[in-house]
């Protein structure tokens, strides 16, 4: 198989870019790496494209080394036809292998393996020649033997069938069109095990789908209504077509004494060997399916999330809302330094509201806070209560936001978190990580475990480690977009950057609290471990903040420090303008690129690339995201009424439609159906998380807190 012809014609990318993606991967470089620094070579694939070529290259190569392995089985057998090899190198797939194999896989002990050994063999070929003249009792007779176990004419004859039968299962063609029939035409069926029983599985009591037109969210609900025993879910197929064609196959003359068995073997081998392998196969193949969608769905939402805009600039009190142990409270400042915390009980059983609320005073006058961050999770509507109230009764200007808090005590218990604030309790630690998520939510939300942060749906349904690996792979593209301070940059942050591994992470905090601030990029080659691939897998992704070079302030790669020098000094430029707000206008100083990169011995890309970066340098991406939404008053759902139109934040999107908070403290629900007025096949086609939508509330439900919102105002 020619890999690099696939991968072009799959992602539709030319060879030369194939090719040298390949060859920089197998090079050992990190996709955002080679996604940033290596535009020129792979003529500009994004990291989307890189990492769906990695994975199809990984696969592709796992397929040949699987037929590698099938030849060398069947060769040792003496059973490689040429027909046969041709077959296998030309499969396109690890199921097309599989099916091609089976005949010559090595097996347990079957019905038809005992009848092989009982010598039924020939009498199977006999059966299967269709020539006999005469009743297969008087054939079989020939093979009774008390020796081998078989009584009777009706044993061999029954020994032999199931002989056939697995010949049959055996074949791929056969199996082929069986698969393809069932998935084209057969339908995906569920019921209840009790009818009677309350569950929210309910809409699946008596359900009935084409295979394919099945979605994957109906897939993924299926399978767990399945494994907490809800429900009985079977795969139907077209059974009087296959078998048809099965005796089509198998009975190629007609023959009084061979036909009727034949056409029982076929019905045997379908429903007892065929089918129930088939019917695995594809409820694995619609799973699998389901899983990749709603990972691309989970990655989609987690990338949105992580790529919200941080608060800058702010004194945040986090805020952790419970009842009986009290709400904890954490001061942090601009910088994400914890400077007090302190418990109060304005919620129930105490209501020491006014205590609250004098503490509260104190807080915002001592360390002048500009921002309370809530936490959404237990008891955060009582305290969003006093929170709003106590703000109409003080002088100074404070807002409050709602803050997602998915994945906060998995935080706050965590050995990080311990490690991060040994002197404080797990209340405290969510306090604080609730108020920083506020003020960088890139750089506190990756202390968390991707799969912890509530973005997706059935996520712990599916496949973890695939999970785990698709959504380690979307921080990490977002960490090396955004780029990190290299001085003030944790652990955790750190080994997100391309080429930095955990224990490179640790390294380099241990190095900067030994020897204070990094000076220069150049410094990273003294942190133990870190070598010169590490260097320039991570160096551009790097940022120092009054360093000895302006140019470690920016994205631009110390491999093209020199370039950027020349073209500065072309342009008229010294270093350190840099550091006064950037060089805007640079961009119209230069009127050929290809030339001007030609003579800087660098690619055009490499030169637009740097052009940018020092025109507006170290640019966060984050800043073109909407804003939360700031609060200062409180609205309940009791107040809501259909026709009523707010503005909200998409908090998560799946198949069937968008969660939107809208400041109740119970998200409402935009169905696909009420996105748009165009079709779409997919609610991402409109929104994103973290996204602000005006939405107008169709119902409310108070009985089972369910609020109907359209986007089609």
């Amino acid at each position: 198989m020619d890999i690099i012809k696939v991968l072009q014609e799959e992602l539709k990318i030319g060879r030369g870019q194939a090719e040298a993606a390949v060859k920089l991967i197998d090079e050992g470089n990190t996709i955002p790496f080679i996604a940033r620094y290596r535009k020129d070579v792979t003529g500009s694939l994004d990291d989307q494209v890189l990492r769906n070529l990695d994975e199809r290259l990984r696969y592709l190569r796992n397929l040949e080394e699987k037929k590698e392995q099938v030849l060398s089985s069947i060769g040792e057998q003496g059973k490689l036809t040429p027909e046969l090899e041709q077959q296998i190198k030309e499969a396109m797939t690890l199921v097309a292998v599989e099916d091609l194999y089976r005949p010559y896989r090595p097996k347990r002990r079957t019905r038809a393996t005992i009848a092989q050994e009982k010598g039924l063999g020939p009498l199977a070929d006999a059966i299967a020649l269709q020539m006999t003249k005469e009743p297969l009792e008087i054939l079989a007779a020939a093979y009774i033997s008390e020796e081998k176990g078989v009584a009777s004419a009706e044993e061999a004859i029954a020994g032999a069938k199931d002989i056939l039968a697995e010949r049959i299962s055996d074949e791929a063609d056969y199996r082929t069109y069986i698969r393809n029939t069932t998935m084209n035409q057969g339908t995906i069926q569920s019921e209840a095990k009790d009818p009677k029983a309350e569950s929210v599985y309910e809409m699946y009591y008596q359900y009935e789908e084409t295979i394919r037109k099945a979605a994957g969210h109906r897939i993924l609900a299926l399978n767990r209504g399945e494994e907490e025993k809800f429900l009985t879910v079977k795969i139907t197929a077209p059974e009087e077509q296959i078998l048809r064609y099965l005796e089509k196959q198998v009975i190629i003359r007609d023959n009084p004494y061979t036909t009727p068995v034949l056409k029982d073997v076929a019905a045997d081998s379908y429903s007892r060997l065929i089918a129930p392998s088939i019917e695995r196969e594809i409820r694995n193949d619609l799973t699998e399916k389901a899983e990749d969608g709603a990972i691309k769905v989970f990655g989609r939402n987690l990338e949105q999330l992580l790529m919200q805009p941080p608060i800058v600039g702010n004194v945040v009190l986090g805020w952790d809302p419970a009842f009986r142990t009290g709400c904890k409270l954490a001061v942090v400042d601009a910088t994400g330094k914890v400077l007090d915390t302190v418990v109060i009980y304005p919620t129930a059983p105490q209501f020491k509201v006014r205590e609250a609320k004098e503490t509260l005073k104190k807080l915002i006058k001592k360390y002048h806070i500009t921002l309370i961050s809530v936490g959404n999770g237990t008891a955060s509507r009582e305290s969003e209560q006093v929170i709003v109230e106590f703000l109409k009764e003080i002088p100074e200007k404070v807002q409050y936001v709602i803050v997602n808090e998915a994945g906060a005590s998995v935080y706050s218990a965590s050995k990080l978190a311990t490690e991060e604030f040994p002197q404080f309790d797990v209340g405290q630690r969510s306090a604080a990580s609730i108020a920083r998520r506020l003020q960088d939510p890139l750089a506190e939300l990756v202390k968390i475990d991707p799969r912890s942060i509530g973005v997706g749906q059935y996520q712990h349904d599916m496949n973890q480690k695939k999970l785990s690996t698709a959504l380690q792979a979307v921080v990490e593209d977002c960490v090396n977009r955004v780029g990190v301070d290299l001085n003030t940059a944790s652990a955790p942050l750190l080994e997100y950057v391309s080429g930095i591994s955990k224990a490179l992470a640790k390294n380099i905090v241990a190095y900067r609290e030994e020897n204070g601030a990094f000076r220069s990029r150049a410094q990273l080659l003294k942190v133990a471990k870190l070598g010169p691939k590490a260097y320039e897998q991570c160096a551009g992704f790097m940022r120092i903040q009054g360093g000895k070079n302006p140019l470690d302030a920016t994205s631009v790669h110390p491999e093209s420090y020199g370039a950027a020098e020349q073209l500065l000094k072309r342009l008229g430029y010294q270093p350190e303008d840099i550091v006064k707000g950037g060089l805007p206008g640079i961009s119209r100083k230069v009127s050929d690129y290809k030339k001007l990169a030609q003579e800087l011995e660098i690619g055009e890309m490499t030169l637009r690339d740097i052009v940018k970066e020092l025109e507006k340098p170290a640019r966060d991406p984050r800043d073109e995201m909407p804003k939360p939404i700031l609060r200062s008053d409180i609205l309940e759902m009791k107040d809501l009424t259909p026709g009523m139109v707010l503005k909200g934040t998409v908090r998560n999107v799946i198949d069937f439609g968008a969660f939107v908070d809208i400041g109740v403290h119970q998200d409402g629900l935009v169905h696909i159906s009420q996105m748009s007025d165009k079709y779409i096949k997919h609610p991402m086609e409109v929104v994103s998380v973290g996204d602000i939508v005006e939405v107008k509330v169709l119902s409310v439900d108070l009985a089972k807190k369910r609020i109907a919102l359209t986007m089609k105002l």
